[in-house]
């Protein structure tokens, strides 16, 4: 066993060294940084490395007491993270940045013992969307401070792409201002060219490496998710990761749609509670999303009403000229999604919070299905400006 690990240190500061600080995202000024252990989670592709690496060249001028490594690095195939942890340690380590910590068996129980054994390390580590925290296996629950980031909202790919810089919006900013404030971005930039290209490539930030071969990468991402990330999270078995691609390539052709669930069970050859099951790590791996009615969802394991795909990315990656009303409603689902409360009401498209009623549509809109309902609104698109309780659909995007 060769412990050494001056190879990974190498690695390091040269990967460190590259990253630009041009644009962070949102999360990295919300992060406690002080915190002992910290976890960031998120799907694959959305830029959890590149936090770390961003963090790290910007606090620690000097990284001779920082590591950053990712645990699926082949060092790790003849040595141990505890035997990395006291390298480090006993060479002055007082920082240790731990990508892909979902790779690495049993994580949870060496974090802790870093925890208990070694006082003075701070450590931060990133996992996959589906990381859960037991209780069973080295209880981090109460020592880890946990973190999840999601794609870039609309607003931060503005900001990504050096075209606005504009603040955050708050539920009630949208529902009362929008008119206002849609003025004030009016007199910056024309907003609808850069929703389309946003729904087309701008929820990955990994887009800019190759745009043209974006899709054909997303779509690695997602076999890459189905095939090594649930797997390593949830332990399932070959069959149960053959039915996953099985059912995310049935729902990318149709979505959003109501599921016949028991027509989607005999698809799959399979049962109600292995078919809910399925749907669950799809949804947990950030690949797939299910709206439920407030009663359903308060259950551990129910049917959706309706199910998309996480995201408007992934519908052009599975299907290059997607439906414009599927991309609406995914648009405002993934959006809203990551800051509130989304239910299928009985009327309508979407309940926010269990209190506003939303329909999604085109300009032509109108309220005619949502007629005389208390506080009920039109998300519309290919508006620059609402009007009343008409609100662009764009400005959902800048809810985070």
């Amino acid at each position: 066993m060769d412990i050494n690990p001056e190879i990974l240190y190498r690695n390091s500061h040269r990967v460190v060294s590259q990253v630009s600080l041009d644009f962070k995202r949102d999360l990295h000024s919300k992060i406690n940084w002080n915190a002992r252990i910290i976890g960031i989670k998120g799907p694959k592709g959305v830029g959890k490395s590149t936090l770390l690496k961003q963090h790290i060249k910007e606090t620690f001028p000097d990284d001779s007491k920082v590591l950053y490594v990712s645990l699926d690095n082949m060092w790790f195939a003849n040595n141990s993270l505890a035997d990395l942890v006291e390298y480090h340690y006993t060479h002055g380590g007082t920082y240790l940045f731990l990508d892909e910590v979902h790779k690495y068996e049993h994580w949870q129980t060496y974090i802790k013992n870093i925890y208990d054994d070694y006082p003075t390390m701070h450590v931060v580590f990133t996992g996959s969307s589906m990381l859960k925290l037991d209780k069973g296996e080295g209880d981090l629950s109460r020592r880890v401070a946990i973190y999840t980031m999601n794609g870039l909202s609309f607003r931060e790919y503005l900001m990504f792409e050096n075209i606005l810089q504009f603040e955050k919006l708050s539920l009630d900013d949208i529902l009362k201002r929008h008119t206002q404030i849609a003025t004030a971005i009016a007199d910056k930039i024309h907003i609808l060219p850069h929703w389309e290209n946003y729904y087309r490539h701008g929820y990955y930030p990994f887009y800019k490496e190759d745009l043209p071969g974006f899709h054909a990468k997303l779509l690695e991402v997602a076999q890459q998710t189905i095939e090594i990330d649930i797997p390593f999270v949830e332990k399932v078995e070959y069959v149960t990761i053959q039915k996953l691609k099985k059912l995310l390539g049935i729902i990318a052709l149709q979505v959003p749609f109501t599921p016949k669930m028991e027509e989607l069970y005999q698809q799959l050859e399979t049962s109600r509670e292995q078919g809910l099951k399925l749907l669950d790590l799809l949804e947990k791996g950030a690949l797939l999303g299910q709206l439920k009615t407030r009663t359903k969802a308060v259950k551990q394991m129910s049917a959706p009403e309706k199910l998309f795909l996480d995201n408007p990315n992934l519908m052009y990656a599975y299907n290059p000229s997607p439906e414009i009303g599927t991309i609406r409603e995914t648009f405002f689902y993934n959006q809203v999604s990551r800051t509130h409360e989304l239910n299928a009401p009985a009327k309508g498209d979407f309940l926010i919070d269990g209190r506003y009623l939303i329909e999604v549509g085109g300009a032509d809109k109108t309220f005619k299905q949502i007629k005389d309902i208390h506080n009920s609104y039109l998300a519309i698109d290919d508006v620059e400006f609402g009007r009343g309780n008409k609100i662009p659909l764009w400005m959902f995007g800048f809810l985070y």
